[in-house]
């Protein structure tokens, strides 16, 4: 099909697409050899770059041969004809003159009056394609097929494409309970997951080498409530560190969580504000479950695990109610500091729900 193509579209059209293909792939396929540092993909690269230099030189010499003028024939062939013919108009006057006394006497015939000549259309040169006009037109086209080559996946994406960070959010297919109903802008478990699993998670974890394992979301409701108070979570897990962002819609608010932790022994607790809403740092255990699959999966006894911080701000500015809660923590007890929790709330949260709340 291509090459039924190439044959029969016009030289100036045709030219012009090869050089601009084999310009563009040439160029990129040696752009992607230097920076993955593969030499087959350089070979490549040079045949498509070598085709390209020559489409060029036959373009130039095309040129060329357009603007010289073409050589004009002589008129040999006319001055053959009048010499050639000298020797017949003298035997032709020697014969008049022998004739010349008879002819005197005869009649002289009327001539008869001469038609009309019929208008001669004068002839209209027929009117060549513009070769310029051609050339210019095809590589505007492909140069722009060519850019699209070239900076669309960057444009536009697949979606199709593995994401930067190796794990793709799942789809939650079931319904949310009522409460996300009767909660007026509350988001699900997806959403947060797909705030959560950003591509420059881990360099704002400080692990900027790693790779996420795992991400998951959920539709779920705080405990101790019938199942009335939303509670979406999501979770993007890392060889180094674990992420969690939850949203809790209740009543509480910031100063009346803060009193709580007072309350409740919390020493290390630091209230601040983010993204212009009243926020607080606290610390606490996770805790850990042992399921057991060779025996029923039975669950084991609830274990105490490593020291988690979290970073809790408030849904609103005016603090009414709610709060969103950013926890990190690893396997192996070491935290980062509170600057990179901070970063994630600054970039995660106005994902979620935008910077007003």
């Amino acid at each position: 099909m291509l090459g039924l193509l190439l044959r029969i579209l016009p030289f100036w059209v045709r030219e012009p697409l090869l050089i601009v293909v084999g310009a563009v792939f040439g160029v990129r396929i040696a752009y992607l050899a230097v920076h993955d540092e593969e030499p087959v993909a350089a070979g490549i690269a040079l045949v498509f770059l070598v085709f390209t230099a020559v489409r060029v030189r036959t373009v130039v010499r095309a040129l060329g041969a357009r603007r010289k003028p073409e050589p004009v024939d002589g008129g040999d062939g006319a001055g053959g004809g009048d010499s050639g013919g000298g020797g017949d108009r003298t035997d032709r006057a020697d014969g008049r003159d022998g004739v010349a006394a008879s002819a005197a006497h005869r009649p002289e015939p009327q001539a008869a009056p001469a038609a009309p000549a019929a208008p001669v259309a004068p002839a209209v040169p027929e009117k060549e394609p513009n070769a310029w006009g051609q050339a210019v037109a095809a590589v505007a086209v492909f140069a722009a097929i060519g850019f699209a080559l070239w900076f669309g996946p960057r444009i536009l994406p697949s979606e199709d494409a593995a994401p930067a960070n190796g794990v793709s959010c799942p789809d939650l297919e079931e319904e949310p309970p009522s409460a996300y109903r009767d909660t007026p802008g509350a988001v699900t478990g997806d959403v947060l997951c797909r705030a959560l699993n950003r591509p420059d998670l881990a360099g704002l974890l400080g692990t900027p080498g790693e790779t996420a394992t795992a991400a998951s979301g959920d539709n779920g409701t705080a405990p101790l409530t019938d199942g009335k108070v939303a509670q979406p979570e999501a979770e993007v897990t890392f060889d180094t560190y674990t992420v969690n962002v939850s949203a809790t819609y209740n009543d509480l608010t910031i100063a009346q969580y803060v009193k709580l932790l007072e309350t409740g022994g919390q020493r290390d607790h630091q209230p601040l504000s983010v993204l212009g809403r009243p926020a607080v740092f606290s610390s606490d255990h996770t805790m850990r479950i042992s399921i057991d699959l060779a025996n029923g999966a039975s669950g084991g006894p609830v274990e105490r695990g490593p020291l988690a911080r979290t970073l809790t701000v408030a849904l609103d500015r005016e603090d009414r109610g709610g709060s969103y809660d950013i926890t990190v923590w690893s396997e192996s007890g070491g935290l980062p500091e509170d600057g990179v929790l901070l970063g994630i709330a600054e970039e995660v949260l106005p994902a979620v729900a935008g910077p007003a709340g």
